[in-house]
């Protein structure tokens, strides 16, 4: 048996190898926000995660909520926003749509604002104004006072995620996965005169599948309600956010909230939606002029209509 010796190019080949593995390849362990390295991340469905949305909102009758507000005007956009820190909140909710948010000024705690609705009209006192202002919930125009663009529903639509009607909208899932997200989202497309359009993203953690996230768009598929949930805790045994965050990019306001206390599914009486226009003020209706303060005559608007009182 003859023996040969290894040409000079097969030892630097090995050489090489070597150098490469042990130089150039490297492993590194991968840890998520809230998971420990040796946890995997979980695996759900389509059909699982949307069971998750739908068994969360039945979950939820009503609550009555004592929450810090950290309100923001401006947009990430235009590249200046103005917070205002440590407003104190009550939110009261009962399904369908029934819902009422007062704010209370930082330190002094006397009314910041006071808004309600039942699904389909608003009505919104804000003290320093002398100011009532009432219209519908859906919104033609956004006014350039950011203040009227308000909306309480705007609140339902963001604390509350909607089941999936899947009669009338198709749904896809993103595995949108990589070094620094695991994200399950869930796509909802409607379907608007032949063509798809997204109109909601629904994201779910996949450390703990929690629900974490919520986009909603409109016809253009512009943001309309950018909202971020974290810090998931059992208030009477229904889990709900303690922090959530609400972006408007559109009407340019936005709202951190952090639950302080909540009661969950004890009953809201019809009574707590109720808000009347105190004497003195002066009514606004959305869409029409100023009318005249609170027990006097109403003045005439500029499209020639009279203000209700």
């Amino acid at each position: 048996m003859s023996f040969r010796r290894p040409t000079l190019a097969a030892i630097l080949l090995c050489s090489l190898s070597m150098a490469v593995s042990s130089c150039v390849v490297r492993r590194r362990l991968i840890v998520r926000k809230g998971a420990n390295a040796a946890q995997p991340l979980l695996v759900a469905d389509k059909a699982a995660l949307l069971e998750a949305i739908s068994r969360q909102y039945r979950a939820v009758h009503d609550f009555s909520a004592t929450v810090d507000m950290v309100p923001a005007l401006g947009s990430a956009e235009k590249s200046k926003i103005t917070e205002y820190k440590d407003v104190r909140a009550y939110i009261l909710f009962r399904k369908p749509a029934f819902i009422r948010i007062i704010g209370l000024y930082p330190v002094v705690r006397n009314k910041a604002f006071d808004m309600t609705s039942n699904g389909a009209r608003f009505e919104l006192y804000i003290p320093s104004r002398d100011e009532f202002i009432e219209g519908n919930n859906e919104m033609t125009q956004p006014s350039k006072n950011r203040v009227e663009n308000l909306r309480p529903q705007h609140f339902v639509e963001a604390l509350l995620v909607r089941p999936v009607d899947l009669a009338v909208d198709q749904v896809a899932l993103e595995n949108f996965t990589d070094e620094a997200v695991a994200n399950y989202i869930l796509l909802v497309f409607h379907e608007e005169k032949g063509a798809l359009q997204l109109r909601r993203s629904i994201w779910f953690n996949r450390v703990n599948l929690e629900l974490v996230r919520q986009l909603i768009f409109d016809a253009a598929g512009n943001i309309l309600t950018d909202a971020r949930y974290s810090e998931w805790h059992a208030y009477d045994k229904v889990p709900f956010p303690k922090h959530v965050e609400i972006n408007r990019p559109q009407d340019e306001y936005g709202v951190v909230i952090d639950i302080v206390k909540m009661e969950t599914n004890k009953g809201v009486t019809d009574d707590k939606f109720v808000l009347e226009q105190p004497p003195g003020t002066k009514l606004k209706v959305l869409g029409q002029g100023p009318a005249a303060p609170a027990g006097q005559t109403p003045a005439s608007s500029t499209d020639g209509k009279t203000n209700p009182d």
